[in-house]
């Protein structure tokens, strides 16, 4: 379920499955020009960075942002046709991959906003659905995912911290559950390992950033 999947850095995630898709490049260490799709969760450095951006595209790779980061992709060098822009809550269908966006925000901290629109994702591929939770806390709509693997943040400060993201994974029940949203802007593997003992021991947790 989880082979063929990387966490590169940080909320940096590589699916090679059908497709080369990136969610969120940041830190990437060399040109790769492999990604046929960038899936990107919203604007700040550690999310939509431009110089990362430039070492995973190619010629004809689609990106797919929330709508204010048109612009910035445009200005960038995408062409309107490989570019999709998305709500919050709704469903897509881009080059046979399936995916879903779900509003990601913070509920007791200023540094998501509600109104920003930003997103996290669920993916679909071979019928296995991988939720990347974005920038977030718990929220009401969260909490009514259904995801086959979880992807989400445990660093805390911008995010909800591990023992929120545990009681989000206890709830949403996925079978696995990955920690991202550590090790270089805010917080330590040790967020890692302390939200994986909180999980429900039906729910497997793996750890797949050094």
């Amino acid at each position: 379920m989880i082979g063929d999947i990387t966490v590169l850095c940080h909320s940096s995630i590589k699916i090679n499955k059908e497709k080369v898709i990136y969610i969120d490049p940041f830190k990437i260490d060399k040109n790769y020009n492999d990604a046929d799709m960038i899936f990107i969760t919203h604007d700040h450095y550690d999310h939509y960075s431009e110089e990362d951006i430039d070492k995973v595209k190619k010629e004809d790779t689609v990106i797919i942002v929330p709508e204010e980061l048109l612009t910035k992709v445009l200005r960038k060098g995408f062409r309107q046709d490989y570019i999709i822009t998305v709500e919050p809550n709704q469903k897509y269908m881009v080059e046979g991959i399936k995916f879903e966006t779900i509003l990601a925000y913070n509920i007791n901290k200023q540094f998501h906003p509600k109104e920003n629109g930003w997103v996290g994702y669920i993916i679909e591929i071979k019928g296995i659905r991988y939720y990347i939770a974005g920038d977030t806390d718990v929220t009401e709509e969260n909490k009514k995912v259904k995801g086959d693997v979880a992807f989400v943040p445990v660093g805390g400060t911008y995010t909800m911290d591990f023992k929120e993201a545990a009681n989000l994974i206890n709830e949403i029940q996925p079978k696995i559950a990955v920690p991202i949203h550590y090790g270089s802007v805010v917080g330590t593997k040790q967020d890692a390992i302390d939200f994986s003992k909180l999980l429900n021991p039906k729910i497997e947790c793996k750890i797949l950033m050094k």
